[in-house]
Order: C-alpha cells, then sequence, then structure tokens
C-alpha cells in the first residue's frame, strides 16, 4: 500500500478510474475468451466511441463551471445534415464543409450561450430548448432524408494513418506515433522533476518515477502494437487523432491557462469568483460556444463513419456525454473534473458496452447495466462528500498522501484557484 501511495502520488481520483478500466478490460478479456484485446476489436472500440469521447471533453468543462448541456446530440445531427447538403447541392469542397461546420457550431453555441451567461436562464433550461430547436432543424432542413457525403470527407470518420516507408510487418506512421507518445511522457516527467527540484520542492523517489514511467509507456506501446497490427488497410484511427489532439490541447487549457482556472473558480463558487476579478459572464459564453463547437466536429465525424448523415443521428448523444464526464470524476456541483478523467470514463462505459455485446448481452440489459453503474457511482460519491469523507475512488486508497500536487478537482477554495495566475 505505500508503495502505491508513492507510485500514484496520491491522486487517487484518476488512479481509481483507470484502475476500474483496466479492470473491466482484464474481466472481458477472461470472459470473452481473448477477444477484447485484438487489434480489430480495439480500432473499432475507438472509431465507433470517438465522437462521444470528443463530446465529454467539451462537456467536462461545462459540468465544471456549473452547467449541463442537453442540445449536444441535436446540435451534432443538425451540423451533421447542413454540412452535408452543402457539400452534395452547392458542390463545396469537404474541407470548406468542415470550416461550415465549425463556424455553425459556434453560431449556435453563441446563442445558447448569450441566454445562459447574459440573460440568466439556466443552462439546464436553453438547451432543452436547443434540444427541441435543433432536432427539428435538423428534420426539417434534411427532411427526414438520409444525406450521402464523399469519400473525402468520410475520411475524417473513417480512415486511417496511411501505409509510409519500407514493409515492416506494421503500420510505420502509427508505431511512430506510439513512441513519440511514449517519448513524450518520458520527457514531460523528468521535466517535472527537474522543475521540482529547482524550487526545491520534495520530489519522488527515483524507483517511483521509473515504474510509472515503465508502466505508462508499456501501455502506450501495447495499444500502437494493436493499432499497428489490425488488418490490411487499417492503423490508427483518423478519429483518434483528433481526439488525442483534442486532449493535449483541452488538458493544458483546463489545467495550465488562465481561463481554464478561471472555469473551474466559477464552478466552484460564482460570487466568490466574481470578488477576484473573474468575468463570470464570459467564461459561461465561452464554455457553451466552446460545447456546440466539439459538438459540430462531433457530428460531422459520426456523418463521416456512417457515409451519410440520417435523420436519428446524434439521439441519446448527450446522456452518453453525461455518463462518461461524471464517472470520470466531476462533481455534480460543479468545479470539480479533469479533461483526462472524463476521456477515461468515456473508456469504461465504451469498453463496457463493447464487453457485453460480445458476451451476447442485449441490449436491453446492457441499457440497464450502464444505467446502475452510472447511479452507483455518482451516489458513493455524494454520499462520501456528504459524510465528510472522500470519495468513492478515494476509499480505495484512503491513506493516500494529501501533499503531492495541487490540482483544480481538489480546489476547495476559489481564491486559491485564482492566485495561480501569479
Amino acid at each position: 500500500m505505500n508503495a502505491l501511495k508513492k507510485l500514484f502520488g496520491g491522486n487517487t481520483r484518476q488512479f481509481g478510474m483507470i484502475f476500474a478500466l483496466v479492470a473491466l478490460i482484464v474481466f472481458f478479456q477472461i470472459f470473452t475468451e481473448g477477444r477484447t484485446l485484438t487489434p480489430g476489436n480495439v480500432i473499432n472500440l475507438f472509431n465507433g466511441n470517438s465522437y462521444i469521447l470528443i463530446l465529454a471533453i467539451g462537456m467536462v468543462l461545462v459540468i465544471i463551471a456549473g452547467h449541463i448541456d442537453l442540445s449536444v446530440g441535436s446540435v451534432a445531427a443538425f451540423v451533421g445534415v447542413s454540412v452535408a447538403l452543402m457539400i452534395q447541392d452547392w458542390g463545396i469542397p469537404w474541407y470548406l464543409g468542415i470550416l461550415f461546420g465549425l463556424l455553425l457550431g459556434a453560431v449556435i453555441g453563441a446563442w445558447q450561450g448569450f441566454w445562459t451567461a447574459y440573460v440568466g436562464i439556466p443552462a439546464f433550461i436553453v438547451t432543452l430548448a436547443g434540444m427541441l430547436l435543433f432536432r427539428g432543424f435538423n428534420q426539417f432542413v434534411g427532411k427526414s432524408n438520409t444525406i450521402p457525403v464523399p469519400n473525402d470527407f468520410q475520411y475524417i470518420g473513417s480512415g486511417y494513418l496511411p501505409e509510409v516507408g519500407p514493409n515492416t510487418g506494421f503500420n510505420n506512421l502509427t508505431l511512430l506515433l506510439g513512441l513519440l507518445g511514449a517519448a513524450f511522457v518520458v520527457f514531460s516527467e523528468i521535466r517535472s522533476r527537474r522543475k521540482a527540484t529547482a524550487l526545491g520542492a520534495e520530489v519522488p523517489e527515483a524507483w517511483v518515477t521509473i515504474t510509472k514511467l515503465i508502466l505508462i509507456c508499456a501501455a502506450i506501446l501495447y495499444a500502437t502494437y494493436l493499432f499497428a497490427t489490425g488488418r490490411p488497410g487499417t492503423s490508427f484511427p483518423i478519429p483518434g487523432l483528433i481526439l488525442a489532439i483534442l486532449v493535449l490541447i483541452y488538458g493544458f487549457v483546463s489545467s495550465k491557462t488562465i481561463i481554464g482556472r478561471h472555469i473551474y473558480a466559477v464552478g466552484g463558487n460564482r460570487h466568490a469568483a466574481e470578488l477576484s476579478g473573474v468575468q463570470s459572464k464570459k467564461v459561461n459564453f465561452l464554455v457553451m460556444m466552446n460545447m456546440s463547437i466539439l459538438a459540430g466536429l462531433a457530428g460531422m465525424i459520426f456523418v463521416g463513419r456512417s457515409t451519410a448523415s440520417g435523420p436519428f443521428d446524434g439521439v441519446g448523444w448527450e446522456l452518453d456525454a453525461i455518463a462518461a464526464v461524471f464517472i470520470g470524476g466531476a462533481a455534480v456541483t460543479g468545479g470539480v473534473g479533469t479533461v483526462i478523467g472524463s476521456i477515461v470514463g468515456g473508456l469504461v462505459m465504451a469498453v463496457l458496452n463493447n464487453g457485453l455485446q460480445l458476451l451476447g448481452v442485449g441490449a436491453d440489459l446492457t441499457q440497464i447495466i450502464k444505467g446502475l453503474v452510472l447511479l452507483i457511482a455518482v451516489a458513493f460519491d455524494v454520499y462520501n462528500k456528504s459524510q465528510g469523507k472522500r470519495s468513492i475512488i478515494g476509499m480505495m486508497m484512503k491513506n493516500f498522501s494529501r501533499n503531492s500536487e495541487s490540482r483544480p478537482e481538489e480546489t476547495t477554495s476559489t481564491k486559491e484557484v485564482i492566485a495561480r495566475e501569479s
């Protein structure tokens, strides 16, 4: 236990989610007789859930700020059908269609952000209206028809990294991407140790850092192997590449920038944040607009994967995104959550859904199990916080030290968050 304390540095929330994800993978790998961790299944799992994970990135910022967005599925469907129609009827290039979709998402987000931030209508009501409004627009604009998209546009939803270089039996670009990912992890850890040493802060023992790097790099390289050895013509999927880029960008923005700290501050205590100089209306406007932009992107990726836009696209997506965020450790009251946590939470739901399908479990029982997982995860978290205890994840490692790092998800004082700007 002491070794685990040192190894994971007291970050019990993220460790608990990763532990749950690994446990699910091992469970289904055993009971599906090895079908879970096959290259084809892993590639399909990422392709089939990338758009939900992209929605989760935007949703976690909305929930951290103390809001919720029920319209993301409808917005995604409306953007998808609008772009498909423009490409088909107007003959615009596919890349201009993508830019138009992002711009349309921004306009929709500005519309909803205005009502939420500046008029003061709760986001729940605004986005509930948006869910109905844009679902209707989707069916009106598309006339409830299926609208195909060209092959070039399909690439963003179903494409793979191309084959380049000599024939090694692997996809060389996928191998390169995996090696770069492992190198980035090693570089970041070494840089963090040097920075902590220069500031005179406590640094983990060498064996702790080495063990952590070995575990993380082993996971990255094994995933790289799976993606690089799929059936001919497949490799690391383009939606997964887009997702990875977004995780890096939004992870940095949420934890290393002023606007990210302001989002946590507004969600933790809006009035205290305003007294500290935070423009809460601007923050609320930006998180709502950002959510709709990512919803538009997710809608276009789904249309690319399914090769056409349909009248029932986006149904229930908002529920999957919200579930991913809460399972990933976000608080229902706002002010708590991470981008990485929401991705891990989304993967937990994706692996659970995929594993149950491989076991032949019906859709009805699958929905029941997923609902219970969400309810139990949030219920334990809320109960233990109400009792002055750690969350369910914290219970797993209740004796973890609290002196590892200052994280926004652990913040209890808004002024401390604002003070980090200096």
